[in-house]
């Protein structure tokens, strides 16, 4: 029972790896056989472009998940996890909606190619959002370069007591 979680992440991984490389072939063949008989008119150049990053993602995908085992075969590294949240879960997207992308342009021809700007136009609208987020965190530590107006609306009721006061908190001391 040693590393039993390790076992079952590395068997997990093999799994899942093996899953995705026969999937990646079988719409790969579908593709490039449609284009050379079927659907003559499929241009090979964006599917060299726009399948490029997928293969390149689901390399490294293969390089850091595979288990690896010593001469034995005993486990010496499950590998990462498959399903971790953050890039992990963005190359798994970028590889699915290829493999949509194909199909799409296998079934509608090439202009179903211009599907494939929605992955970089999530990634430029979420790099947004998020710069924008970052940027309303920290508005109030820019000084009073130009907010002034909003300044006086961020005051609570507390501190326009104060100015309307003089300004100045009394200090007591005892």
């Amino acid at each position: 029972m040693a590393q039993k979680s390790a076992k079952l992440l590395a068997v997990k991984n093999s799994s899942r790896l093996k899953q995705t490389h026969l999937i990646t072939l079988v719409i790969h063949i579908i593709f490039l056989v449609l284009a050379f008989t079927l659907r003559t008119s499929l241009r090979i150049t964006p599917y060299l472009v726009l399948s490029a990053p997928a293969l390149a993602l689901e390399y490294w995908l293969e390089s850091i998940a595979r288990p690896q085992y010593d001469a034995q075969g005993n486990l010496r590294r499950p590998g990462d996890d498959l399903d971790a949240p953050g890039l992990t879960e963005f190359f798994w997207d970028v590889i699915y909606w290829t493999w949509i992308n194909l199909l799409a342009v296998a079934i509608a021809g090439n202009r179903a190619w211009w599907c494939y700007l929605v992955v970089p136009a999530y990634a430029g609208y979420a790099a947004f959002s998020t710069a924008r987020g970052v940027k309303s965190m920290f508005g109030g530590m820019a000084g009073a370069g130009g907010e002034g107006d909003q300044s006086a609306q961020a005051q609570s009721r507390r501190q326009q007591k104060m100015e309307a006061r003089g300004g100045q908190q009394k200090v007591r001391y005892r």
